[in-house]
């Protein structure tokens, strides 16, 4: 046994405390049944590596890195997969009344990649900038601009935010 391997919390208790921020990560950026996917995959490398992780780590940082890195390989991997497509109907679009959580999710998943995890990572996971920046690469600064330009483009466009400034059609 080694000597920090003491103070480590058990991996089960890091699952629990961290776990539904991971998830709420990944579904910001990935479909439902990949935001699932990516997160049971985010874990399961987790337990693997968890053992070698340095004493005084940012645990939720490290998970979110994870679960950044599972999400852009669901990403690519969907990427190469052909997708089969019923009747395309002519394009019309209806939404219903309860679709106004799945706007936001259609709001982020139209920012640049770079401002929707600045966003996702910030604002919803509660991760500082200079983490952000490990995430996604950068500085805290460069994190903190992407956030920036990733909040103003989603008032301007959100739905939500347009219809209170009266600007729905």
């Amino acid at each position: 046994m080694r000597l920090h391997d003491v103070s480590v919390k058990p991996f089960e208790q890091v699952v629990d405390e961290h776990g539904p921020a991971v998830l709420r990560a990944c579904r910001a950026i990935l479909s439902p049944a990949d935001a699932d996917d990516a997160w049971s995959e985010t874990f399961l490398a987790a337990l693997r590596a968890y053992p070698q992780l340095r004493p005084g780590s940012n645990v939720r940082a490290w998970l979110v890195t994870i679960a950044h890195r599972k999400a852009i390989d669901v990403t690519r991997g969907a990427a190469r997969r052909a997708l089969p497509v019923g009747d395309v109907g002519n394009g019309a679009i209806h939404l219903g009344s309860d679709d106004r959580d799945l706007d936001l999710t259609r709001s982020l998943a139209a920012l640049p990649d770079k401002q929707r995890y600045a966003v996702v990572y910030h604002y919803l996971i509660g991760l500082p900038y200079r983490d952000v920046a490990a995430v996604i690469g950068g500085t805290a600064d460069a994190a903190r601009r992407a956030a920036a330009d990733g909040i103003a483009k989603l008032r301007r466009t959100h739905p939500s935010h347009t219809a209170r400034k009266g600007h729905i059609e």
